[in-house]
């Protein structure tokens, strides 16, 4: 929990992730580059996809993160946001959530494939075995597919996506300023709803 002090008062913020499939159509074992799979699910052209993948590597190298787009592996992500689930389960969803995007995007590690899966889940504590159980019988398929649903009635098509007390949708990547300003009206509704 961590708490929004640009009010008067500390107001405590609950961060949940929620499962969001870009393109569930991919396959685990997906071949292409991400050029030519931008290129073939997007209908862009070769330079149009690199241009989309600097401006992503910039940003995230503003924040300090170091994007490998060339090592990195396009796969289907279901397994991967089933895992997340367990994770929360758990009261690990932060951990796994941040090591499951630095894997891919950083490191060019597969995040489709169960064992790959299991791997990552255990460097932040999780029992590899359950993973592999969970991830094999779909245990956590049905909360993907409901977060799903959530995000097709708030009539989000992409990510970033963040959604303030269930009425104040963010679209996209956004300064601090943006932010501040969406908490500082939510907190105001609050005080008006409690006066």
């Amino acid at each position: 929990m961590i708490a929004f002090t640009a009010t008067e008062q500390a107001m405590p913020i609950e961060v949940t992730y929620h499962s969001f499939e870009l393109a569930p159509d991919t396959p685990v074992e997906y071949e292409g580059s991400e050029i030519e799979f931008l290129m073939n699910h997007r209908g862009v052209s070769a330079e149009q996809a690199r241009a989309m993948i600097d401006r992503v590597v910039g940003i995230a190298l503003a924040a300090g993160l170091h994007y490998d787009y060339d090592a990195l592996q396009h796969t289907n992500t279901i397994k991967a946001h089933q895992l997340l689930h367990y994770a929360t389960e758990r009261g690990l969803q932060l951990e796994m959530k941040e090591r499951l995007l630095s894997a891919y995007f950083v490191e060019g590690r597969h995040i489709g494939r169960i064992e790959d899966l299991a791997d990552l889940a255990s460097e932040i504590g999780l029992d590899w075995d359950d993973v592999v159980r969970s991830l094999s019988e779909d245990e956590y398929l049905n909360a993907v597919r409901a977060d799903m649903a959530q995000a097709r009635a708030y009539g989000i098509n992409g990510v970033p996506f963040f959604v303030v007390d269930d009425r104040y949708g963010i679209s996209g990547a956004h300064p601090p300023e943006v932010f501040t300003e969406v908490l500082t009206r939510a907190a105001s509704d609050r005080a008006g709803q409690s006066a």
